[in-house]
């Protein structure tokens, strides 16, 4: 009985529908002025925007528009005397989006809200919806929401106006948010809540499934949806027009779209149980009624339809067939592989229009054609051979490059690709033509330009070679290694490619570790590789060889490293010659400076103790004469006088010129004897010196000590002849096991790049010097910005123990 209900609710809808839109009516006569005359004369269209949604909104099986805003606009737009353009939009956002592009002209159905004031002129309200409590059918009458008590829930679609509403205004309700207005219909039902509240339309809807038949409508919240038309505010004049012709539309006929699409009826105080005994008997006589005249127009239809359908789908699925067919059809004609079926016999059954166009043939001229003229050495022998071959194997089919012969009498060089094939009853070798034409060329320039580079390679007075990497950590390998290693090592290029081998086979067991180290280095960094040492020949012969290569990514991971081998054992063995003549040069420098180091002592000591003994008794001699002729003789007396003075100046240059061949002061260590120096040079230059010794240092080897002062001398030299400083500072300190000593001017300083061969001897006589101690020698300087010069010199183990 409820099925049957909710059957003839839902048809007498559909019916009511139409007899609203069909039902004659008085035109509509609105009192436009001459300027909206005009203006409607001149826009016979208008763009009216809709929003799909039942049901003031909806399509139906025969993409018709149907609903209340469809009917009220079509009554609307045919008292104006326009057309209308329709145009769906899911949602209002999307309506709101579209008139701000000026997309739309006006649009039903719409709320006024201060957001939409800014794009939409709103008229006067002509349809009111209210929001309605939905319960359990009883015998009760109308609920007041105020008086709910606690243990009673609605349900209400979050988020919608009607929830906020009831926030706001009925504090005391358990408020039970859901998604949508059925699934707060289905929670009344299951007893999960009382009540539910949704808006007059969806509830219109949802009542059409007979599972909703026992729910009631209890009472209103108070909160009616008024629903105006909009029109865009950059519009006025259409406003006005739309305002009018509203005016002109009879309440009567706003109550019967009402009846149409929203069917319900509102509670009263009388019992409910009645109303619905007495509406459903009149229901159910008037679907006896209905029911038999429908029915079989009813099964007519559905077998008509049936029939179109499967007719519409067939003509459908014909129509996708072929044009299937055709785009295959087009996309094997313009493919760049030429495609020929042949016949057991050579004869071509088909060709499309890249194998046409390929070897030059006009559409349609290869069929019938024997393969044998595309190919004159395929004789019907070779063919069937051939035909036998391709079918008997697994996969059908076999690859190989020809030269084809064109229309033209022309060659072009194809690559064939032969693939067995039976369709239906016959039996098919398709052949696949691809123009290699390019290919070979490009093979042909690869080919001379591989020649040439082994021909280079081969001529080059070195090993070229390429090492290779496919990817970050794997395995290295000679992709490429010259013959030029026959000659130069005695192995073919081929033997020293195998992995095991290498150029690293050739290396001196004595040098394995720098090569590779050093090509380690080069390939976690990616960088150039650069390697000197000794390799043996197949012959054991030592050979001296220099490497350099150069790294180049190759993209995805991939490295090369080109380079070339080169013998430098001339070249090594003269400059191992040279470093050995200089190494003995050195020694020999360094035997002179000490033998002359030596001298200077004996002589300065020879100097101190004979030549001071002598002019020690002079003196004494002089002094005998002096107290034995005192006051006799005047002139003598003078005489005696001058001969003391030469002999107190003969002294004092016998100390002088001991002191210059070796000052006694380094007896007392070389910390004193630079601080007495650098007293010596501030005495003499009235340049003001600071320097800095430390209190206790362990007595140096006289080599070293005195190595380190004639350095301090040079150094103090070169201040006072060349350096125009105001002062100078000297500082002598020890770091673990050196000595170090810095001599520092503020003078006008020099550029030492600047230096020229055969100036500064000096400077040189200084670097030697420390050569030979074993130590290093640093000069900075700028122009303008003074010289600093460092010595540094390794002590010996026992100094520093």
């Amino acid at each position: 009985m409820k099925s049957a209900l909710s059957s003839l609710c839902l048809l007498l809808m559909l019916c009511a529908s139409t007899t609203w839109a069909d039902a004659t009516r008085l035109p509509l006569r609105p009192a436009y002025d001459a300027e909206q005359r005009a203006w409607l004369k001149a826009h016979p269209v208008l763009r009216v925007g809709l929003i799909q949604q039942a049901p003031w909104v909806q399509r139906v099986q025969n993409r018709q528009l149907v609903g209340a805003n469809i009917d009220l606009m079509k009554r609307l737009l045919e008292g104006m005397g326009v057309t209308p353009d329709w145009h769906l939009y899911p949602d209002l956002p999307a309506l709101e989006r579209a008139a701000a592009a000026g997309e739309v002209d006006l649009a039903p159905g719409l709320q006024q809200t201060p957001a939409g004031l800014r794009i939409w002129h709103y008229s006067m309200p002509y349809l009111r919806v209210p929001h309605l409590v939905v319960g359990e059918r009883s015998g009760s009458g109308s609920v007041d929401l105020d008086q709910l008590p606690l243990e009673q829930i609605v349900a209400v679609r979050v988020p919608s106006q009607a929830a906020e509403y009831l926030e706001r205004t009925h504090t005391n309700l358990r408020l039970k948010p859901t998604s949508s207005e059925r699934a707060a219909l289905l929670q009344v039902l299951n007893q999960e809540v009382s009540y539910a509240v949704l808006d007059e339309a969806s509830l219109s809807l949802q009542l059409r499934e007979s599972r909703f038949t026992n729910l009631s409508i209890v009472g209103d919240i108070g909160l009616p949806q008024l629903l105006r038309l909009a029109t865009r505010r950059d519009q006025p004049l259409l406003s006005d027009i739309v305002d009018r012709t509203l005016q002109a539309l009879p309440a009567r006929e706003l109550e019967e779209l009402r009846d149409t699409w929203l069917p319900l009826r509102y509670p009263q105080s009388t019992d409910f149980v009645g109303f619905w005994k007495t509406l459903t008997l009149f229901l159910f006589l008037l679907l006896t009624l209905v029911a038999t005249a429908l029915y079989r127009q009813r099964q007519q239809t559905r077998l008509l339809e049936r029939g179109l359908l499967g007719a519409r789908a067939q003509l459908d699925s014909h129509q996708q067939a072929a044009e299937a067919l055709r785009l295959s059809q087009f996309s094997i004609d313009n493919s760049t592989v030429g495609i020929l079926w042949v016949n057991w016999d050579s004869h071509l059954r088909y060709a499309n229009g890249a194998a046409e166009r390929m070897l030059g043939y006009r559409p349609g001229e290869l069929v019938d054609r024997p393969l044998s003229q595309l190919e004159p050495s395929l004789d019907m022998d070779r063919w069937l051979r051939l035909w036998k071959r391709v079918r008997e194997q697994e996969d059908g089919s076999s690859s190989f490059e020809i030269d084809c012969l064109r229309a033209d009498g022309s060659r072009m060089p194809a690559d064939v690709s032969l693939s067995f094939l039976r369709y239906r009853q016959a039996e098919y070798l398709v052949v696949f033509l691809s123009d290699v034409t390019e290919r070979r060329r490009a093979r042909a320039a690869l080919e001379e330009s591989e020649a040439r580079f082994k021909g280079i390679a081969g001529n080059v007075p070195g090993l070229v070679f390429r090492l290779g990497r496919a990817a970050p950590g794997q395995v290295v390998n000679f992709a490429y290694i010259s013959e030029a290693s026959q000659e130069m090592v005695g192995w073919p290029a081929r033997e020293l490619q195998r992995e095991e081998r290498g150029i690293r086979s050739l290396v001196h067991p004595q040098d394995l570790a720098s090569y590779l180290n050093s090509q380690t280095l080069a390939l976690e960094g990616e960088s150039d590789w650069y390697w000197q040492g000794r390799i043996l020949t197949r012959d054991d012969e030592v050979l001296w060889a220099d490497i350099r290569t150069t790294a180049r990514p190759l993209g995805g991971g991939r490295m090369v490293w080109d380079g070339i081998l080169w013998d430098i054992t001339e070249n090594k063995l003269a400059e191992l010659a040279l470093a050995d003549s200089r190494a003995r040069l050195r020694e020999l420098s360094a035997h002179l400076e000490s033998v002359r180091e030596e001298e200077k002592a004996r002589i300065a000591r020879e100097v101190h103790d004979e030549l001071g003994q002598v002019l020690t008794v002079l003196k004494l001699e002089t002094a005998m004469c002096e107290l034995a002729c005192a006051g006799q003789i005047p002139a003598l007396d003078e005489r005696l006088a001058s001969m003391k003075r030469l002999i107190a100046q003969l002294f004092q240059l016998v100390r002088d010129v001991a002191t210059a061949l070796r000052p006694p002061i380094l007896d007392a260590g070389i910390a004193s004897a630079i601080e007495w120096q650098v007293r010596r040079f501030e005495e003499r230059t009235q340049i003001p010196c600071l320097v800095e010794v430390p209190e206790h240092l362990m007595q140096l080897p006289d080599a070293q000590a005195i190595g380190l002062f004639r350095i301090l001398q040079e150094a103090l030299t070169n201040v006072m002849r060349h350096a125009g400083a105001h002062s100078v500072e000297v500082h002598l300190w020890q770091e673990d096991d050196t000595l170090c000593l810095s001599v520092a001017d503020d003078g006008k300083g020099f550029d030492p790049a600047q230096r020229k061969p055969g100036q500064s001897f000096g400077l040189v006589g200084m670097q030697e010097r420390m050569l030979m101690l074993g130590g290093q020698l640093q000069i900075d300087s700028r122009p303008g910005e003074g010289t600093t010069l460092y010595a540094r010199i390794t002590l010996d183990e026992e100094v520093t123990a």
